[in-house]
């Protein structure tokens, strides 16, 4: 059987310096223990001194590649009574090179469930998605519901194999500003007008979004509606002769032909998904810019409004990350086609609206294919300061959730602080973190919720 290492840390105000500058308010005692899932999968448990109902409930949080041993979701669930494991998988932190994957991240994150599971105490397990980390927790979530064959049907480009068998299921799931999925992220930031796939220094100045000529501002693009259908139907272009390219080497390495007998590299120049690098819409800001429905969006006094929710975000990414390695994907041929590959239709696009013409069940390393096939109750949120917000509207109108809610948080980043570029008075946005964290704990703590 298993034996996990845990060693404590710490107690109570220890873990103030950790807490975000905006989450200052008096944090409740907080014990916290190294936990050693395996080799390059440390995790810490955040746990209350203090006893209540809440502690029955524990969450799982981590991310597809960003390290999450300290992030705010640790520490401001846990000093509201929730038990956190904040766990890292095995893939390198710095950024450097992807040399990790979709699944062996779904077998690591099974070990941090199994880990919750024996913890005395609790009854509940719920996964928390922040960004990336969405599309690690669906994926999971759905697979663990479904077995591998949802993750093995002929509709995805990479199916999974029988180490993703028997995941234990998590009782609920929370994506709290998800975006579209690392592998839609990737495609968002795909750089069309590289002219050759060995090089990043070589591109078409027609479909370069940082020309002039073709409405690049600095201080805010405003790109012709032909250029942007050119754009987008160039990033469809390169991203179906890429999948493409990564399945012929696939085929070669399974006939004997590979550089290697096992897998080989595979560089994509300008297209890594970190945000530094998303393209045209983080530049142009009437793109992304409002929800399609009407939805609730909490304000800053904590009162909820229902209404078509606005972007508030600036613009931002204002030079091109092409030309150097920094902006490339570095990974394996199994590595894209696992955690990068899709399918995208001719009518690949994104407007003042969201996203269209993406195949969300060509991967699931897409969250919004996932969740059409997790039932778990689910909870999701955009923060409305963040380019990535409408994300939430997809995923939330494609859970198969019975149990499922959405909200907005006006003014929030991405990492769920105050916008402050997008202020047009001081402090306007309040105190955002504690508004998201206080409408989680509201879902977590319904007792009609799990029982």
């Amino acid at each position: 059987m298993k034996r996990f290492a845990t060693v404590t840390l710490a107690l109570g105000t220890a873990l103030a310096a950790l807490a975000t500058p905006a989450a200052a308010a008096p944090a409740a005692p907080v014990k916290t223990t190294f936990v050693h899932l395996a080799q390059g999968v440390p995790a810490v448990l955040y746990e209350p001194v203090k006893r209540s109902p809440k502690n029955a409930i524990a969450v799982l949080s981590m991310h597809s590649n960003g390290d999450y041993l300290e992030h705010s979701s640790c520490t401001e669930l846990s000093k509201r009574g929730y038990r956190v494991l904040c766990a890292n998988n095995s893939q390198s932190k710095s950024g450097a090179f992807e040399e990790g994957t979709l699944d062996r991240s779904l077998t690591e994150a099974k070990l941090a469930v199994e880990y919750l599971r024996k913890v005395p105490g609790v009854k509940t397990v719920v996964l928390f998605g922040h960004s990336g980390g969405a599309t690690l927790m669906s994926a999971y979530q759905m697979i663990a519901e479904g077995g591998v064959a949802a993750c093995s049907g002929a509709e995805k480009v990479w199916k999974c194999g029988k180490e993703l068998a028997d995941l234990p299921k998590a009782d609920g799931f929370m994506s709290v500003d998800s975006n579209w999925g690392v592998a839609a992220m990737s495609l968002l930031s795909i750089d069309p007008a590289v002219v050759d796939e060995s090089t990043g220094q070589v591109v078409d100045p027609g479909l370069d979004l940082f020309n002039p000529a073709n409405g690049f501002d600095p201080k805010g693009s405003r790109y012709p509606a032909a250029f942007i259908q050119r754009f987008q139907g160039a990033v469809a272009e390169r991203i179906t002769r890429l999948t493409a390219a990564a399945q012929a080497r696939l085929a070669a390495i399974q006939q004997g032909k590979g550089r290697f007998a096992d897998d080989e590299l595979f560089v994509v120049p300008g297209a890594t998904l970190l945000g530094f690098n998303n393209k045209l819409f983080p530049q142009d800001i009437s793109l992304m810019a409002h929800t399609k429905k009407a939805w609730p969006l909490i304000k800053p006094d904590g009162s909820i409004v229902t209404e078509v929710v606005p972007s508030v975000r600036v613009p931002t990414n204002t030079q091109t990350f092409t030309p150097s390695m920094r902006g490339a994907v570095k990974t394996t041929v199994k590595g894209f086609l696992n955690s990068y590959a899709l399918r995208v239709s001719p009518d690949f696009g994104y407007d003042a609206e969201g996203v269209h013409g993406i195949d969300w069940e060509s991967s699931y390393a897409l969250t919004p294919g996932n969740v059409a096939h997790i039932a778990a109750p689910t909870l999701v949120m955009g923060m409305t300061g963040s380019w990535e917000y409408l994300a939430a509207e997809t995923i939330y109108e494609r859970s198969a959730a019975k149990d499922k809610q959405l909200a907005f948080v006006e003014g929030a980043t991405h990492v769920y602080t105050p916008c402050k570029a997008c202020e047009k008075t001081p402090g306007q946005f309040g105190d955002t973190v504690k508004t998201v964290y206080d409408h989680l704990d509201q879902w977590l703590s319904d007792p009609r919720r799990f029982r």
